[in-house]
């Protein structure tokens, strides 16, 4: 049975360091009719749980910690009894909203993770945070980056646990190799691909 990806958008705010902005979050489910992993866990726990249509969920994995990614995380956790999985380098960001607690199991580079007889394969790339996280899901021809690659460009590097040259670093080592054809499931907004993103990047100065 082939698998499906679902996009989920959820609304809500987003906030650090001491500045609260409105934003719009995808959730991507990836699966079939009857198990899957969700990707990220924005603002509306009731919407994913619903989107989930009672399968199994072999997981939650975050590409990150801020906060407009990781809001329902736990409240899904719980109703669908599926562990949250997290770069353990985003600790830090993962206590202003959980405080003192911990993810339930940690996301190294490489990491792999299977459902509905496809693999997931989790990709490192600092920047937009410290444990940043994509997951290439090869076999659908699919990234999904989080907040580290948009439709248009890197991610924001203007605040906190962020760096510039670390981000362009991720992007052209990590994310850029992948087959131009690839299409980037994004964080916040639009589709990408990995062909229109290498234009864009041969624009931006290191």
């Amino acid at each position: 049975m082939s698998v499906s990806i679902e996009n989920l958008v959820t609304s809500g705010t987003f906030s650090l360091d001491g500045g609260t902005w409105e934003v719009d979050n995808n959730v991507w489910i990836v699966g079939n009719d009857t198990e899957c992993v969700i990707i990220d866990s924005p603002h509306d726990a009731d919407a994913i749980i619903n989107q989930v249509r009672g399968r199994t969920v072999l997981g939650i994995l975050l590409t990150h910690a801020h906060n407009d990614h990781i809001g329902a995380a736990r409240q899904v956790a719980e109703t669908v009894g599926a562990p949250i999985h997290l770069h353990p380098e985003d600790q830090v960001l993962w206590e202003q909203v959980y405080p003192g607690t911990t993810p339930d199991r940690e996301i190294t580079d490489g990491d792999e993770f299977h459902i509905g007889g496809v693999t997931l394969r989790a990709i490192h790339t600092p920047g937009h945070s410290p444990g940043s996280t994509c997951f290439h899901l090869e076999t659908e021809n699919t990234v999904f980056t989080g907040d580290t690659l948009f439709n248009g460009g890197p991610g924001a590097t203007g605040r906190s646990y962020s760096d510039y040259p670390t981000i362009l670093t991720s992007i052209r080592e990590r994310l850029l190799t992948l087959p131009p054809d690839t299409i980037v499931g994004t964080g916040h907004g639009d589709n990408t691909t990995i062909a229109a993103e290498r234009e864009t990047l041969a624009k931006v100065s290191q």
